[in-house]
């Protein structure tokens, strides 16, 4: 869950204009005693500390909450490891190196260039056979990923559950065009899901 930005900038902004208050009223009051001469520099001090701390203390908290949400995807990515690589390979040129596994888990450019492939090629029967297989093994585990993508965003979790069912009419295709058809849809799924990044 993200941490609304007024959340992180109202307490800086009360410490912040408390203390400019507090400076202005101690440089250009006249008067003097405790209150003035003491009270007014430590609350100043307060100010500043309570500004820098809570900026600081926001500034970590935001960068581990960014850090733990791209955990999250890198996750959800990687439980697409398989179709992705079988993908790679079965529009891989001849001679071609496949595309290492690592890169196809976080390149999300790999989704467009895949979908580009399939409307330009046909697949070997041998790579939807592949991608088949594939998707029966990995459904389960796709499936058991939902409750991670909802730790992201609703909008997560609606495009995951739309992939998980993309995979499920892949596992149950039987002809060349099915197969086709749900593996563009799988890609069209992954792709809107990617544009949400973390």
């Amino acid at each position: 869950m993200k941490t609304s930005p007024a959340l992180l900038v109202a307490p800086m902004a009360v410490f912040g204009l408390s203390g400019v208050a507090l400076t202005i009223y101690f440089l250009l009051s006249d008067r003097s005693g405790p209150f003035h001469d003491n009270l007014v520099p430590e609350l100043i001090g307060f100010c500043i500390e309570g500004f820098f701390l809570v900026g600081l203390l926001s500034l970590i908290q935001e960068s581990r909450e960014r850090a733990r949400r791209r955990e999250l995807w890198l996750s959800l990515r990687g439980s697409l490891r398989g179709i992705l690589s079988n993908l790679d390979i079965a529009f891989l040129a001849p001679n071609a190196e496949p595309t290492r596994t690592r890169v196809l888990e976080q390149d999300v450019d790999s989704v467009a260039r895949f979908m580009r492939e399939l409307e330009e090629s046909r697949m070997s029967l041998r790579s939807m056979t592949s991608l088949k297989r594939e998707s029966v093994e990995a459904l389960a585990l796709v499936r058991d990923m939902i409750p991670v993508a909802a730790q992201l965003s609703a909008s997560h979790m609606r495009w995951w559950i739309a992939i998980v069912d993309s995979m499920r009419q892949l596992s149950r295709a039987q002809t060349r065009e099915a197969v086709e058809q749900s593996v563009y849809l799988l890609l069209e799924n992954m792709g809107e899901f990617d544009r949400l990044s973390y």
